[in-house]
């Protein structure tokens, strides 16, 4: 047996089982999702680890098409550049544009 296609016989059962946990609605745009259209309705690991498909589906969550890819480019984007996500462990800025802002005010008075 390939990789290929036990890699997708996995990837067939968690989504079967993740579409029979949560409700058929993108985790983050809300779009509901039904009949033919439940195919754009993917299932996203949260740790970005594919092997950890734990019983409870606690690391995943389901996400159209549109917004898994956005998800994903997220990351991409960050290795690109050698940085940390916004929101993921950092502060997105260090900068503090009104540091010493007080200062300067009381030495006008």
């Amino acid at each position: 047996m390939s990789s290929r296609k036990t890699r997708t016989e996995i990837e067939k059962t968690y989504r079967e089982r993740a579409l029979k946990l949560f409700p058929w609605i993108c985790a983050r745009c809300g779009r509901e999702f039904s009949g033919k259209r439940l195919r754009e309705l993917t299932v996203h690991h949260k740790d970005q680890n594919h092997n950890n498909n734990p019983p409870d589906g606690s690391n995943w969550e389901l996400l159209c098409l549109y917004c898994h890819d956005n998800e994903h480019s997220r990351y991409a984007d960050g290795d690109w550049y050698d940085e940390v996500i916004p929101g993921e462990h950092e502060p997105a800025s260090t900068y503090k544009p009104f540091a010493g802002l007080e200062a300067l005010l009381k030495n006008k008075k």
